[in-house]
C-alpha cells in the first residue's frame, strides 16, 4: 500500500476522534495540520488546543514523520522551534549515543495515532535527564510552581488557535462517547446469550438429551 493511501485511511479514522483535529494542508495528504486537544482533567494542559504540523515522506511508514508544534511550548522535551525530542520520532534501530533501544524508536508498525498519543503523554510526563530545553528541565526540577505558571501561559495562548465556530470537546463528552461504544459492543457480544444461547449451549443440551436417552434405555433393559 502506498504512503498516500495509508495516510488517507489514517486521516479518515483520526477525523472521527474528539481529542484531535486534523486537516490536510493544501489537500496534500503528506502534510497535516494537527491540533492536540487535552481531555484529561488531571493534566496541567487540560483544555488546551495545541497546533502542530506533521510532514510525511513517500517512504512512510518506513521512515518516521516530522512533528513540530506551531506555537512552541515551554517544556523540557520541546525545542525552541517546536520540534520534539521523543524516541518514537527517531529513525528505527539502536542508538548507542542516546542509549535508546530499537523498541523505543520508530518502526513501520507505528501509526500517526501512536505518535499523537505519545506526544500527549510526554506533555505531563517529561523526560528531564536529556532535555531539549535545559532551562525548562531545570525549572521543572527546582521550581515546579513557576513551571506550572509557564504551562498555564502556554495553555491560554493555545486557545487563540481554536478555529472560529469550532466547539471544543469536553472530558464528559469524550467519556460519554466511549461509554456508548462500550455499551454497544457489550450488547453485540450478548446477542447469542440473550437470544437463544450460544452454539456451546446447544451442544450441551444435545449431550444431556443423549445421556437421558441412554439412561432410559438402561432402565428398560433392567426391567426386562
Amino acid at each position: 500500500m502506498s504512503a498516500e493511501r495509508l495516510l488517507m485511511n489514517e486521516y479518515k479514522a483520526l477525523s472521527k476522534e474528539l481529542w484531535t483535529n486534523v486537516e490536510l494542508i493544501d489537500d496534500n495528504v503528506l502534510e497535516w495540520s494537527v491540533a492536540l486537544i487535552v481531555l484529561n482533567p488531571d493534566s496541567l494542559y487540560y483544555g488546551g488546543y495545541f497546533k502542530a504540523k506533521m510532514t510525511f515522506s513517500k517512504n512512510y511508514p518506513y521512515t518516521p514523520p516530522d512533528f513540530r508544534f506551531i506555537r512552541p511550548l515551554y517544556h523540557p522535551n520541546i525545542y525552541p522551534d517546536g520540534r520534539l525530542c521523543i524516541s518514537i520520532l527517531h529513525a528505527s534501530g539502536d542508538d548507542e549515543m542516546s542509549g535508546e533501544l530499537a523498541a523505543e524508536r520508530w518502526t513501520p508498525v507505528q501509526r500517526v495515532e501512536s505518535v499523537l498519543i505519545s506526544v500527549l503523554s510526554l506533555l505531563d510526563d517529561a523526560e528531564v535527564s536529556s532535555p531539549a530545553n535545559v532551562d525548562a528541565g531545570v525549572m521543572l526540577r527546582n521550581d515546579p510552581a513557576n513551571y506550572k505558571e509557564m504551562v498555564k501561559k502556554d495553555l491560554e495562548a493555545s486557545k487563540q488557535d481554536i478555529p472560529a465556530g469550532f466547539v471544543m470537546p469536553t472530558h464528559e463528552a469524550a467519556f460519554k462517547t466511549h461509554k456508548e461504544e462500550d455499551d454497544y459492543m457489550t450488547w453485540e457480544d450478548s446477542d447469542a446469550e440473550s437470544f437463544g444461547g450460544s452454539d456451546s449451549d446447544v451442544d450441551d443440551d444435545d449431550e444431556d438429551m443423549d445421556s437421558d436417552s441412554e439412561a432410559s434405555g438402561d432402565e428398560q433393559e433392567e426391567e426386562s
